[in-house]
């Protein structure tokens, strides 16, 4: 895959901009997450959570990522700024985006497409054209090339990565449904009901096409002077949005 010749190093460094989300309390890992959040607990001795998504970013040949932080921050700060560190010669970076006040706004981060809403600014700052969206606290090996060849390919203006869940564990997870063209047709955030969920899938990765900073209507309006406006029907805005496995 990464021999195509659309995936070179010059149209991913041009084209392609990471954001890995640090995550919140952490409370099924504590005592583990007692002092530290999620994406900086321990994993293999020097490692840690969040270097899972940041060596498949720079293995995948996208060096260009974000990490926005807010709970218990200052291990996994530490950890990274000593961590990664790239020659002036080339465009890529592994830079800390903190939640931070402003005289617009005075709150925290809301969730997690609160936290890139109010990043705009920051990651507009970059020129992209897609946009790699990453929990930084799961453990999984995966070539980022492969799910973005899959959005292009579809003309897709959203492509999420899923994997099956069992009805049991649904309630701990954002729920999708697809249709048979893998069209993703409904979202469920932690459903209480499993047997709601149907062809349960669960919630893993997103890539957004960002040829405008974010899908209209898919990604809820995060962008301008548009506000978050919740759907169970990713499709409302006539957005396509596929699932990739």
């Amino acid at each position: 895959m990464a021999s195509n010749p659309i995936f070179s190093a010059s149209f991913l460094s041009r084209n392609v901009l990471s954001v890995i989300l640090g995550g919140g309390a952490g409370t099924r890992l504590y005592p583990l997450t007692k002092e530290r959040s999620k994406p900086a607990v321990p994993l293999g001795g020097k490692y840690r959570l969040v270097d899972v998504p940041i060596s498949n970013c720079i293995n995948s040949g996208m060096q260009r990522i974000y990490v926005m932080t807010q709970f218990l921050s200052a291990s996994l700060h530490r950890h990274i700024s000593q961590s990664y560190k790239f020659d002036h010669f080339s465009r890529g970076f592994v830079e800390i985006l903190a939640a931070e006040q402003t005289p617009t706004s005075t709150s925290w981060y809301e969730g997690t497409a609160d936290a890139v809403r109010k990043n705009l600014i920051h990651l507009t700052s970059q020129p992209f054209e897609y946009l790699i969206i990453l929990s930084g606290d799961q453990l999984y090996r995966m070539n980022y090339l492969e799910m973005l060849a899959h959005h292009i390919e579809k003309g897709a203006d959203l492509t999420v990565a899923t994997i099956p869940v069992e009805k049991e564990s649904v309630p701990g997870f954002g729920i999708m449904q697809m249709n048979d063209a893998n069209e993703i047709t409904r979202f469920e955030e932690k459903p209480q009901d499993p047997s709601a969920a149907g062809r349960a899938q669960i919630t893993q990765r997103l890539v957004s096409k960002t040829r405008h900073p974010f899908g209209q209507g898919i990604m809820a309006g995060i962008h301008g002077d548009l506000r978050l406006q919740p759907s169970n029907n990713p499709r409302t805005a006539g957005q396509r949005a596929y699932r990739f496995w």
